[in-house]
């Protein structure tokens, strides 16, 4: 397993060894998990016990995109708070793997990626994934960061526009055609910023398969992927969700199943109410950051477009996310043309 791309397995176990006392009973072995098109995502196990390794990709890296000491913080503020995360071990520098990297503990249960992954639910299961989903969502908006040691996470003021510049600079970064509609989607998001923005912990993808659930019962059992988190506005987080629930109807993700595909699963306008519910939030501007959730979704599968055309990609399905852009950019638009003609 030594030749595991991304992960130097023997440095890495003299690393755990010395880290982690006791940790490990036998030889170190490493295989990349499917999912995640980001950061690197690895399930490392002794043949007795089993961790996970999170790493930045390899290639093309986007500036202050992949950040694993701000994750296994993250992580380490969260575990204690009534948001499940996985209990992070360890954090590791360049010098052990070739890139900084931080070690956690597995969480057992399922995470729901495929149509066959979802198929299996009634509409009673159904319906409570939906909602266990949407309640452990409002948990971490309802969180006070100060009290849990991240209130310097980042600047909740004036975070929609730095969000948009954020993903322009990157998409920038990233080109390697030319995307008009997208260029004039930023302009309208840019020109019509709601009034009101809330503020809060972000996590910044949240999304039906970045989370580990009890398949029996649709416990959140742990809240993966947390490298776009920060401190801003709470209806990013609501909007992506939707997105991806149901949104991308139609477009052959090569990332997750659509659950509002299904018969059997609540549409996103359920969730939307449902949060409404447990927060008390005012989502009359939700249509522009559905608008916003769409585009940076296509300026970040722009950004994996052009490191695939690099061969800089560890995984499958890559090639199928260049071709999810215009569509995204399109939905982009019909959503803000909702209130925003």
């Amino acid at each position: 397993m030594s030749a595991t791309p991304g992960v130097e397995i023997e440095s890495l176990e003299a690393f755990l060894r010395a880290e982690l006392p006791g940790l490990l009973s036998g030889p170190l072995r490493a295989e990349l998990v499917a999912g995640g098109r980001s950061n690197l995502t690895y399930l490392v196990s002794d043949g007795v016990g089993r961790w996970v390794l999170r790493r930045p990709p390899l290639g093309h890296v986007l500036e202050t995109a992949h950040d694993m000491g701000r994750e296994h913080r993250l992580l380490s503020a969260l575990h204690p708070t009534d948001v499940p995360v996985p209990r992070p071990l360890v954090l590791g520098g360049a010098d052990v793997i070739g890139a900084p990297f931080y070690v956690m503990e597995f969480v057992d249960g399922a995470v729901l990626r495929s149509v066959d992954d979802l198929a299996g639910f009634d509409e009673g299961g159904a319906e409570a994934l939906a909602y266990g989903l949407i309640d452990v969502l409002a948990r971490l908006h309802r969180l006070d960061p100060a009290s849990v040691g991240l209130g310097d996470l980042g600047r909740p003021a004036g975070y929609l526009e730095r969000q948009l510049r954020r993903w322009a600079r990157q998409l920038d970064a990233s080109r390697s055609r030319e995307l008009p509609e997208l260029d004039r989607l930023h302009e309208r998001l840019a020109a019509r910023l709601p009034e009101r923005q809330g503020a809060g912990i972000v996590h910044g993808d949240y999304r039906l398969d970045n989370t580990v659930v009890d398949a029996r019962t649709g416990t959140v059992r742990a809240v993966l992927d947390w490298e776009m988190a920060t401190l801003g506005d709470p209806l990013t987080d609501l909007a992506s969700m939707v997105m991806w629930w149901d949104g991308i109807r139609g477009l052959d993700s090569p990332v997750a199943a659509v659950p509002g595909d299904l018969p059997a699963f609540p549409g996103g306008d359920h969730l939307v109410a449902e949060y409404g519910r447990l927060t008390g939030a005012d989502l009359d501007e939700l249509p522009w950051y559905l608008g916003f959730a769409h585009y940076k979704m296509a300026a970040i599968f722009e950004g994996i477009h052009y490191r695939s055309l690099q061969g800089m990609t560890v995984g499958e399905g890559f090639d199928r996310l260049g071709p999810m852009v215009p569509s995204l950019v399109e939905r982009g638009h019909a959503a803000l043309s909702d209130v925003n003609a």
